[in-house]
């Protein structure tokens, strides 16, 4: 054996926060597996089978004490990780041992705890993806009338405000929020649904009483802390659930794409940057370069995370009759890294939004050179309203647009479309000047930034006020 060390996933070693990546490793999965067979022994002890005290008890004192050492060599010899750990908790608690995993299937273990770990990731995303809104929205507050130059096509168009803008991040996120809150209070458990969900095991443990039957499903996921278990199932949880939570998941990554992408675009513009600590290297060739590496980054790992969409609805395409196996190495890769990668990218977002850097001056005089173009239809009216001729001085603005934009794209010259009409005696009775205030052309976008504040971020902002802040650090 080659004594170098072996790939390591980026995932957990440069970019998923450490709350993440735990979440998903083997400790915290087998411990879950350990509380899953507490939960079930409890359940049948209380519903009257022959489930001792002493046995329960062994069951809760080893729950955490894992030996995964052990696991592992049954594993090599049994080739099945369920049973090796079943052995492995037998050696620790023998006097349970012949009632550990009692009717259950393997899914029974696999698939609650997978459920479970879900519930617990998608509450750590909820929490992340409020922060990230409360920051951009303070962001938005601060710059709510700040004038900027909007595109569409990406050609100029329309003044909205800075503040404005990120509202439109903030909201897109605000409805993948929305979407994740509600995976969550449809996420349900499999439970002790049986080998092929008829629950016959089951049955035939408790003597044909189907009451009992169904009170034990009932229990099992109390325990676990859920509501409510699926209606019907083979022997998996409806593989459409994945399907589900990854598509919220890839909803995240469009969202932060899309800002990402946007803030790059600006700090192309020299508009508005993400942070740049003081000892960074933006480039090992060009010492100068300021690269926008976090919002390269989250573009990066948000395209991983919508790439994975895909595998899990081919897995749910597949399932043959009541269950095939060839999903299981596939969810083991694609469910933990879809949500490591969001949250990675979400803890990049949260470090950019927290300092984001905007440049005023830079701003206005990008505006400045369109905003003449943009004024010509107020000059008009003005004009008019002058007593001029509506045809006649459109066709004169036109003219000189026309003029005044040549100078600029052909010569490389600054828009003097505002001096050409100010020698234009047709226009010698106007407040040319007067007719390019940015903020007369950014509409609603202040108030709109407000209401949106207001009406929409606030009770995001009460929904999580009490939760447990996560950490936000940037590793590398």
């Amino acid at each position: 054996m080659s004594d170098e060390t072996p790939y390591q996933n980026p995932l957990i070693s440069r970019y998923a926060s450490r709350e993440m990546a735990h979440l998903w490793g083997p400790e915290r999965r087998f411990r879950t597996w350990r509380r899953l067979w507490v939960a079930l022994a409890e359940a049948q002890q209380e519903l009257g089978l022959a489930v001792s005290d002493e046995q329960i008890a062994q069951l809760r004192e080893y729950q955490d004490r894992l030996n995964l050492d052990v696991a592992a060599d049954y594993e090599r010899r049994l080739r099945h990780d369920v049973m090796a750990h079943v052995h492995a908790l037998g050696d620790q608690c023998p006097a349970a041992r012949g009632i550990i995993h009692l009717g259950a299937t393997s899914c029974f273990i696999t698939d609650n705890a997978d459920l479970i770990l879900i519930r617990d990731a998608l509450r750590m995303v909820a929490v992340r993806l409020a922060a990230v809104i409360d920051r951009l929205s303070q962001f938005a507050h601060r710059y709510r009338d700040l004038p900027c130059l909007a595109f569409t096509h990406l050609q100029p168009a329309q003044p909205t405000t800075v503040g404005k803008r990120a509202c439109l991040w903030a909201y897109d996120l605000l409805i993948d929020l929305e979407e994740v809150e509600h995976r969550l209070a449809e996420l349900r458990a499999r439970s002790t649904k049986g080998t092929t969900g008829t629950q016959a095991s089951f049955l035939q443990l408790f003597e044909g009483d189907h009451a009992k039957v169904r009170r034990l499903e009932t229990r099992v996921a109390e325990k676990l802390g859920f509501e409510s278990t699926y209606a019907v199932t083979g022997q998996t949880y409806p593989r459409k659930v994945d399907t589900q939570i990854l598509d919220a998941l890839s909803g995240i990554g469009q969202s932060l794409h899309k800002s990402g992408s946007d803030l790059r675009l600006l700090a192309g513009r020299k508009e508005v940057e993400e942070p740049f600590e003081k000892d960074q290297i933006g480039s090992s060739a060009m010492a100068y370069k300021r690269n926008p590496m976090r919002s390269e980054r989250i573009c990066a790992l948000a395209r991983f995370a919508i790439s994975l969409q895909g595998s899990a609805a081919a897995t749910a395409a597949t399932q043959w009759m009541e269950r095939t196996l060839d999903d299981s190495a596939n969810r083991r890769l694609v469910i933990p890294q879809s949500f490591m990668a969001i949250d990675a990218a979400l803890v990049l977002m949260q470090n950019v939004t927290d300092g984001l850097v905007v440049y005023p001056n830079t701003i206005a005089r990008h505006l400045g050179e369109e905003l003449p173009f943009m004024a010509t239809e107020n000059i008009l009216m003005r004009a008019v309203a002058a007593g001029g001729d509506r045809q006649e001085l459109h066709e004169r603005i036109r003219q000189h647009s026309q003029a005044a934009a040549w100078e600029v794209k052909s010569e490389g010259r600054p828009n003097d479309l505002l001096e050409r009409l100010m020698a234009d005696e047709a226009f010698a009775g106007v407040d040319l000047q007067g007719a390019l205030n940015p903020l007369d052309f950014v509409g609603r976008a202040p108030e709109q930034v407000d209401e949106f504040i207001a009406e929409y971020v606030e009770p995001v902002r009460a929904r999580y006020s009490g939760e447990e802040n996560l950490s936000a650090e940037v590793f590398v």
